[in-house]
């Protein structure tokens, strides 16, 4: 791909070329990926550095609670793992009809009954078993000396912290954990997490077995118990992550892999597989024609997702049909380029958000994502140790007929994603758009800029972003021309222009790899919707 480097839009940011790279959304989580590919470290060793860093850095978006996923290259193939964790054994509808009214239709959104068991520490020592080279308790020094030490708070973190304060201050242990002066921190002000030095201690001493079997879990049982919740030390120690094959789909000369269901990663694979079908790069690449067709494809696809994708073992259909180039094809004739419409689910039976990115000079791509879901997640934070909770049980249901009806064990859907690409077979780029529902749209809508119009990382990051939320509403970034904000509306589409690009239309981190390993290396980008940066040596 020869991409073309001039910027079109406005950006505060440019490409870093390098041999050794790591792009997050922290300057010093990207910072403690380097330091550690100095000592001798892979990718996947940088990359769990990062992730460590960043559950002290970007509270608002994750910690030591959190669920992830990975998609890597070893230097000859893809790998893919499941770090999400299942439901407490106690969950049934049942359970929380009696406790919270038969009109619930999910999970509660907050609080200790949206916890499910968090993966993400397992996550890191499985990617370290098996992949990397360093000793695991290495990997924590970075996030153990911030945490104690502290950082200065910057500014996209911590308008989203004081924004969450009102909402979550309530919660169990929240005003202890982030709360220190009884207000959220200022910008440039420094915060200290003591609780989480211990448990990144515990876990780097433990090789994570503190957190599942040992004082952490006893901790997070002890006090879940203690707020009337249903998670024990047996379902934390049961838990193991899951290595999956990445699900893809051809596009245009290149292969987009995702992680199979139970996330959303398929919707990115079946909107592109119904683009496919349209001359795209014969549109202008901001204009109302292309933009349109974007949505309505991704519209298609989210209506597929939403019936049918759930815990594998649950799904009444399977992904390959989903992704079946017919059926594809069949839903793509549904699109009418002079009107947006609200679509339904097709039957595809025949007769079926922190993101972070590390590339090293061996060729390993390391493609990671972990979250507590909505903002800090539960808002529980287990005081001894600085768990700050998910809240991934929030993603189930409780109607008997839904795909994804709770149940002991079982895992929610999810919407974190990591990408892929490939080309003939070979690694290309590690990229990744976190941000709920924005991520499978913002892997398209930065895959088709870069694809069909050449746009280079960085502009493709900056471009102006759409978010479809459900039947004929999206929103639009307020930076998007405003003529096709207005060309949108006359097609029918509902719009609300956001100010604020954080949670609605993401932010990306991307790494691109040119040539062969250890002859040119990589050129990266970081997303200016949040703090970070793309590092390189």
């Amino acid at each position: 791909m020869k991409f073309d480097y001039a910027n079109p839009y406005p950006s505060t940011r440019i490409p870093v070329f390098a041999r050794n790279v790591v792009s997050t959304s922290h300057p010093l989580a990207a910072q403690a990926g380097l330091r550690i590919l100095y000592q001798g470290g892979n990718a996947v060793d940088a990359a769990i550095a990062a992730a460590a860093v960043m559950t002290l850095v970007e509270p608002v978006s994750n910690g030591l609670g959190s669920d992830a996923f990975c998609i890597l290259w070893d230097g000859q193939q893809l790998h893919g793992l499941n770090a999400s964790g299942p439901a407490p054994k106690a969950w049934t509808p049942d359970y929380f009809i009696k406790k919270y009214g038969a009109d619930k239709t999910t999970p509660p959104q907050r609080g200790i009954d949206s916890v499910t068991v968090p993966g993400a520490v397992r996550g890191w020592v499985a990617m370290s078993d098996r992949f990397g080279k360093l000793p695991f308790a290495n990997l924590m020094v970075p996030a153990i000396d911030i945490a104690e030490r502290g950082y200065l708070m910057p500014p996209v973190v911590q308008q989203k912290w004081a924004a969450a304060t009102p909402l979550l201050q309530a919660q169990p242990g929240f005003a202890q954990a982030f709360l220190p002066w009884g207000r959220a921190p200022e910008v440039g002000e420094l915060f200290r997490f003591a609780a989480a030095a211990r448990a990144l201690e515990a876990i780097a001493r433990t090789k994570g077995e503190a957190y599942y079997t040992g004082e952490i879990a006893e901790a997070i049982a002890a006090f879940a118990k203690e707020h009337g919740g249903a998670l024990t030390v047996a379902d934390l120690a049961a838990y193991q992550p899951e290595w999956v094959t990445p699900i893809s789909r051809d596009y245009r000369g290149y292969t987009l892999h995702e992680i199979p269901p139970n996330g959303q990663g398929i919707a990115a694979l079946i909107a592109l597989g119904i683009l496919e079908k349209f001359d795209i790069a014969s549109l202008p690449v901001d204009s109302v024609a292309s933009q349109h067709l974007q949505i309505e494809a991704m519209k298609l696809a989210f209506a597929d997702v939403y019936r049918y994708v759930s815990e594998p073992s649950t799904m009444t259909v399977t992904p390959a049909q989903m992704l079946d180039d017919a059926y594809l094809a069949s839903r793509a004739r549904l699109i009418d380029i002079k009107k947006a419409q609200d679509f339904k689910a097709g039957n595809p039976v025949k007769g079926g958000t922190i993101y972070l990115t590390a590339a090293d000079e061996s060729g390993m791509m390391v493609s990671f994502i972990q979250s507590n879901f909505m903002g800090f997640g539960s808002g529980c934070v287990e005081p001894e140790f600085g768990i700050s909770l998910q809240n991934r049980g929030h993603g189930f249901s409780l109607k008997a007929d839904s795909p994804n009806v709770v149940a002991p064990g079982k895992r929610p859907f999810h919407t974190i994603i990591p990408a892929f690409l490939t080309k003939d077979g070979q690694p290309v780029m590690s990229f990744g758009v976190m941000g709920g529902n924005m991520q499978p749209q913002g892997h398209m809508q930065t895959l088709v800029r870069m694809i069909d119009y050449r746009q280079n990382l960085q502009a493709a990051c900056d471009a102006p972003r759409w978010r479809f939320n459900a039947g004929l509403n999206i929103n639009v970034e307020a930076a998007m021309n405003a003529n096709t904000i207005q060309g949108l509306s006359d097609l029918g589409h509902e719009m609300d222009v956001i100010n604020d690009s954080y949670q609605d239309f993401g932010a990306g981190q991307f790494i691109w790899r040119k040539g062969d390993p250890g002859v040119e290396g990589y050129v990266a980008a970081s997303d200016p919707r949040r703090d970070g940066l793309a590092a390189g040596y």
